[in-house]
């Protein structure tokens, strides 16, 4: 892999900003996996900076870009676009504005992966450094588990499900399986070295079992989702199970410690001694199945096998497939029992909410209680109100505030389907669905290239993206940065594999006289891959001898490509930097307020400038006046706040109170009750406008008691 990471680097140097973006991607990895906007708003800056690098170093050929991916990536721009444009409709247009932005970061990443065609050498070392980085932490965050003790170790947890370094145990189980199917599926290729094979394998191991850790739902229905599309879609099946058997038998050997684990916490019982034994067992079964790969894998490298007993292996390789397959169907149908009362009992259980989930059992057992089934209810519906343009990016927190039936309240809908219909429409939603549907179809013509490692990389980086979309189905993954740019960026890298028109691959070893193994035990027998013709690069050069006149229509040409360019992404900057910054000054107020309230107001007065769209800094403003009994400056922000935002029920809430407080009923039971209209279901609203109708005074600092211990409650 050194001397192919030495050629890629020399013949496709757009592939050194793409290592550098692989590293924002890990850093993120490690904390939250980039939600926080200041993490991950400063990140879009630098894939922005590397983008602007990687243009000028390495100028692009138009010509050279499939049309599949230029299809794409226009698609994509004019879906960020449209995302800006909802900011005008949109009830709270900074967070639409936020939303955009984030969308921007997205079609960045996949520029910048996609837009320069690669050899499969360039885009194996993006790919496997991601993937091995992502198991050296995942083996991290197993160790820390082992050797943390008392609060610490209480504090990696959410419950009895994981949740380090995510903060929320869905997206860190997310986090670990979209490196899993990447590592499962590179593992088997027989242009990696057989060492880096074995480590792959046994990465898939720490992968899956960390995951497990985080007692997620979501993946366990989203795992047997990608078995059928892996199984499917990607070429050499009984490869791709022979190498997932010894997987397999390592995560199910080590699967019952871990859910051991959970099973003490949710007890109330020390987990310290059931959690050094899962760990133990993870690590041995992770170096068992690396050592049984990369045995395989020198074997098969080393030794050439004939023709007749390379039949004969695949067909043994077939029938222990049909027979695992077999086994799986009846061992499930045991297990789950009559498959059409299980699912009507999981249907029950998806709208009972998590009052449907059965009392002391194990999480991924009990049913599929939750909230969801609102949230997306709600989410339908207001994409019925607004069928064409939406209701603006991210803007659902307002309105399941207004029609919701539970006591959560939700930013997001949860699913990225209903997170594009309910906000950006049908048109966002058509150019999703043409703009992916463009970019999957070029990986998956990546992914039966003649080139065998361009062939592996291209299935391996579309697994992970398809798990961030299935598993991202019924989850709000698209608002995690770092989750969402590896899936785009791994979604680039398979578009990068397509090739050109006249671009032949110099990739692939030359094969070994005899050798088949298990390449193509489908039955196509290998096709070994010539070298370069001697007559020089397959590159068709331009024609020749043009005009003056052309020659300087040529050149005007890029000039003002340049200049657009070089203003669009003057805009992006611009865009992404003022939020940030109106970020920071915020959480700088929210902490130097006790001791330096003056600098804390002059630092919110300075957020609303750089986000002229937000409604926080005047809330936060609002209620650190409050806080002091300045109920005249309190009145001030929280009027201002509500003038940015006129649906912001905590602002009406607080005015209405203070009204009360200030002997004006009126005014007071006109604020509630507006309170009261925008969520319906708040208690805190409900009592105040009670107390005030009865002809009784609001204090202040007693609901702002009651407001600070209901988010410590919820929190």
């Amino acid at each position: 892999m050194t001397r192919w990471s030495t050629v890629s680097l020399r013949e496709t140097p757009a592939t050194v900003p793409a290592l550098a973006a692989i590293v924002l991607f890990v850093v993120w990895a490690t904390s939250q996996a980039g939600y926080p906007l200041t993490h991950w708003a400063p990140g879009a800056l630098i894939v922005l900076a590397l983008l602007a690098i990687a243009v000028l170093a390495v100028p692009l050929r138009f010509a050279e870009i499939p049309l599949l991916v230029k299809l794409a990536l226009a698609c994509l721009a004019a879906y960020t676009a449209l995302s800006f444009l909802s900011i005008l409709w949109a009830a709270a247009p900074a967070e639409a504005w936020e939303g955009a932005n984030r969308t921007l970061l997205y079609l960045l990443v996949f520029a910048l992966f996609s837009l320069w065609p690669r050899r499969g050498s360039s885009a194996a070392l993006l790919l496997g450094l991601w993937t091995l980085a992502m198991v050296g932490l995942a083996t991290y965050v197993a160790l820390r588990l082992d050797f943390a003790g008392g609060k610490s170790f209480e504090a990696l947890f959410s419950g009895e499900r994981l949740a380090y370094p995510v903060d929320y145990p869905n997206a860190a189980a997310a986090q670990w399986l979209m490196a899993f199917w990447p590592a499962l599926l590179l593992a088997r290729g027989t242009s990696l070295p057989w060492a880096l094979r074995g480590l792959l394998a046994g990465g898939a191991v720490v992968l899956a079992d960390v995951a497990l850790f985080s007692l997620s739902r979501g993946s366990l229905y989203a795992t047997p989702v990608m078995i059928v599309l892996v199984f499917a879609l990607v070429p050499q099946r009984l490869r791709t199970f022979a190498t997932a058997v010894p997987v397999a038998l390592g995560i199910g050997a080590t699967a019952p410690l871990i859910l051991h684990v959970g099973d003490h916490i949710r007890a109330g019982q020390s987990a310290h001694a059931p959690t050094h034994t899962a760990v133990l067992a993870m690590v041995a079964a992770a170096l068992l199945v690396g050592l049984l790969v990369a045995g395989g894998a020198f074997f098969e490298s080393h030794r050439s096998v004939s023709p007749g007993a390379a039949g004969r292996l695949r067909r043994g390789v077939a029938v222990v497939a049909m027979a695992t397959l077999l086994a799986l169907v009846v061992g499930g149908l045991a297990v789950a029992g009559n498959p059409v009362t299980r699912v009507h009992h999981a249907w029950d259980s998806f709208k009972g909410g998590y009052t449907a989930e059965a009392a002391g059992s194990n999480r991924l057992l009990g049913g599929l209680g939750s909230n969801r089934y609102d949230f997306y209810r709600v989410a339908l519906n207001e994409f019925v109100a607004h069928p064409v343009l939406g209701i603006g990016a991210d803007n659902f927190a307002q309105q399941y505030l207004l029609h919701g039936r539970s006591d959560e309240t939700p930013r997001y809908p949860h699913s990225v389907e209903l997170r594009t219909l309910s906000q950006t429409g049908l048109l966002g939603a058509l150019l999703a669905v043409v703009g992916l549907g463009a970019a999957l179809l070029a990986g998956w013509r990546a992914m039966r290239r003649s080139d065998p490692l361009a062939g592996t990389v291209a299935a391996a980086a579309l697994a992970g993206f398809a798990y961030w979309a299935v598993h991202g189905s019924f989850d709000w993954f698209w608002e995690f940065a770092g989750l969402g740019s590896c899936a785009f960026a791994l979604l680039g890298i398979a578009c990068s594999l397509v090739g050109v028109r006249g671009v032949q691959s110099r990739d692939a070893p030359p094969a070994r006289a005899g050798h088949r193994g298990l390449g193509r035990v489908d039955g196509a027998p290998d096709q070994p891959v010539q070298n370069a013709p001697s007559q020089g690069p397959s590159i068709t050069p331009p024609s020749q001898g043009p005009s003056a006149a052309s020659s300087r229509q040529t050149r005007r040409v890029p000039l003002v490509f340049a200049t657009v360019a070089g203003l669009l992404a003057l805009v992006a900057a611009t865009s992404l930097t003022a939020p940030w910054l109106s970020e920071r000054q915020i959480q700088s107020a929210a902490k130097i307020w006790p001791h330096a309230p003056l600098t804390a107001y002059g630092r919110l007065s300075e957020a609303a400038k750089l986000n002229p769209l937000s409604d926080r800094p005047y809330l936060v403003e609002g209620s650190i006046a409050s806080r002091y009994g300045d109920l005249a400056r309190a009145q001030r922000a929280f009027s201002q706040a509500l003038v940015r935002v006129p649906g912001d029920a905590y602002a009406a809430l607080e005015l209405g109170a203070i009204a009360s407080q200030s002997g004006e009923r009126a005014r007071s039971l006109a604020l509630l009750e507006r309170a009261v209209r925008l969520d319906p279901r708040d208690p805190l609203a409900r009592e105040a406008l009670a107390t005030v109708r009865a002809g009784k005074r609001v204090s202040v600092q007693a609901l702002n008691r009651s407001i600070l211990l209901k988010a410590e409650q919820l929190a």
